[in-house]
C-alpha cells in the first residue's frame, strides 16, 4: 500500500474521494448551486478542489473528528475567497458560508450541505439561506487562506 494512503483519515465521517452537496444563495441566481468536489481528509486537514456555478475552486481548512468541527477557505481560479464554517455529524457536513470584502461593502453569507457521493441524504426543503450553528462552532481556528497555485 502506498504511503500516503496509510495517512488518509480513518473515521467513516470523513472519506476521501468525491463528494457532492449545495450552498443555498440568497442573492440571484437564488436557491439551492450544486457543486462536485474531490476531498482529501488527512490527520486533521482538509483539502479539496471542484466546480460549481461560479466556477472551478480550491480550498484548505481544518476539522476535528472528536467535535465533528469544520472549517475552510474556499478560493476560486482567479476569483475571490470565501469562508465556510459547519459541522458533521454523520449526515455530511452542513454549516454556513461567508463571503466579506470590507472594502467593498460586502457581506453575503448562506447555508451549505456537502456529503461523500454515494451517500443517502434526505432531501431537506428546510435548510434556509441562514443556519444556526451551536455557539461553540466559534471556537476553530479560521483557516490561513488557501493559494489557488498547485
Amino acid at each position: 500500500m502506498d504511503d500516503k494512503y496509510k495517512l488518509l483519515e480513518q473515521d467513516h465521517r470523513f472519506p476521501s474521494g468525491k463528494w457532492t452537496g449545495f450552498f443555498i444563495q440568497k442573492n440571484p441566481p437564488l436557491g439551492k448551486q450544486w457543486m462536485d468536489l474531490q476531498c482529501m481528509f488527512v490527520q486533521g486537514v482538509i483539502t479539496a478542489s471542484g466546480n460549481d456555478l461560479v466556477g472551478a475552486f480550491v480550498f484548505k481548512g481544518n476539522y476535528e473528528t472528536v467535535s465533528g468541527k469544520c472549517s475552510w477557505n474556499k478560493i476560486y481560479k482567479g476569483g475571490h475567497p470565501v469562508y465556510y464554517e459547519g459541522f458533521n455529524e454523520g449526515k455530511g457536513i452542513w454549516g454556513t458560508w461567508l463571503i466579506e470584502d470590507k472594502e467593498k461593502s460586502i457581506n453575503l453569507k448562506g447555508g451549505f450541505h456537502i456529503w461523500p457521493e454515494g451517500m443517502l441524504v434526505p432531501e431537506d426543503e428546510e435548510l434556509v439561506a441562514e443556519l444556526e450553528l451551536p455557539a461553540n462552532i466559534g471556537s476553530l481556528k479560521k483557516p490561513a487562506l488557501a493559494s489557488t497555485r498547485a
